[in-house]
């Protein structure tokens, strides 16, 4: 059965804040049911899975949504006009001291779709070279260095729970697969 989609009524600015903007949504579906939703809305994300050889590179950052330290891959928000790849290598240089003279795009994916517009870019950078530029975070990440043959492990990590970082750990196990 395909369902056409519901009928915008009107888009309007509830709240901003430093990093969001608050939208009501007023729908009418086929049905004729008319319902108001609320959705945040922000600029678009990277995730970048930083590997060598033999090693992937992730950072325990304080996550302040679940009030503790989580361990994952490195991610930040896109500048405005700014390009994925380029969005990626200036995270990695900022938060773990790395470029990449390799950035895969692999996949963009929707975080939390029934209440933002949030999307997330994930890239796999290799042939990393040291590179810092300073960037944005309160404190200094701990960078943590993980055998790519520990990457099992990490799915039962206590530390790992974000989803975008579990869901990178299968993609990057799916992505080393198809090479090898």
């Amino acid at each position: 059965m395909t369902k056409s989609k519901p009928k915008i009524l009107s888009v309007k600015t509830v709240a901003n804040s430093r990093l969001f903007k608050t939208e009501e949504v007023k729908l009418e579906f086929a049905n004729g049911e008319k319902v108001a939703f609320e959705r945040l809305c922000g600029s678009g994300a990277v995730m970048v899975i930083a590997i060598s050889e033999t090693d992937m590179f992730l950072i325990r950052e304080y996550a302040v949504g679940v009030e503790r330290y989580l361990l994952g891959f490195v991610k930040g928000r896109l500048e405005q006009g700014e390009a994925i790849e380029q969005g990626a290598n200036r995270e990695i240089q900022e938060e773990i001291g790395f470029a990449a003279n390799k950035l895969e795009f692999i996949r963009t994916v929707a975080v939390a779709p029934g209440y933002t517009n949030f999307h997330t870019h994930i890239v796999i950078a290799s042939e990393l070279y040291p590179s810092r530029i300073s960037g944005d975070e309160p404190e200094e990440l701990e960078v943590i260095k993980v055998p790519l043959s520990d990457i099992d492990q990490l799915l039962d990590h206590p530390e790992v729970i974000e989803s975008r970082s579990l869901l990178g750990i299968y993609l990057l196990k799916d992505w080393l697969a198809k090479k090898d």
